[in-house]
């Protein structure tokens, strides 16, 4: 089994990852979390389920997180079952969708933009 684990992540450490996150799914959370950018910086991680790339750099992007000290908070918005809130997000921040894609939100605006292997918690 420690070959499987090391292959494809352990199960609690992707369960760790996964707590740290916050669901948007709808446009009412995408309002709390634009409210809570003026507190602290929101990232915002939009992950498409059936796409390989998305898993991976997703899984990478979780092992940052667990690894950080930053004082931020992190949205999940998963694109297939919510599509409506990442068009919602693309209009009104004028961002081009991409998926995978991470958005860092301050003070309400759009301050850092990544996507596919660019997306990396040192950057923000």
């Amino acid at each position: 089994m420690g070959f499987l684990n090391q292959l494809f992540g352990k199960k609690e450490e992707q369960d760790q990852g996964r707590s740290l996150w916050k669901k948007l799914e709808s446009e009412k959370d995408l309002d709390s979390a634009v409210e809570r950018s003026s507190q602290q910086k929101v990232l915002i991680f939009k992950h498409s389920t059936r796409c390989f790339i998305s898993k991976t750099v997703l899984k990478n992007f979780e092992k940052q997180m667990q690894d950080s000290d930053k004082d931020y908070a992190y949205y999940f918005l998963d694109l297939l079952a919510n599509r409506p809130i990442s068009n919602e997000i693309e209009s009104r921040f004028d961002v081009t969708h991409q998926s995978p894609q991470l958005i860092v939100l301050e003070k309400g605006k759009v301050i850092h933009n990544a996507s596919h292997q660019s997306i990396d918690l040192e950057t923000v």
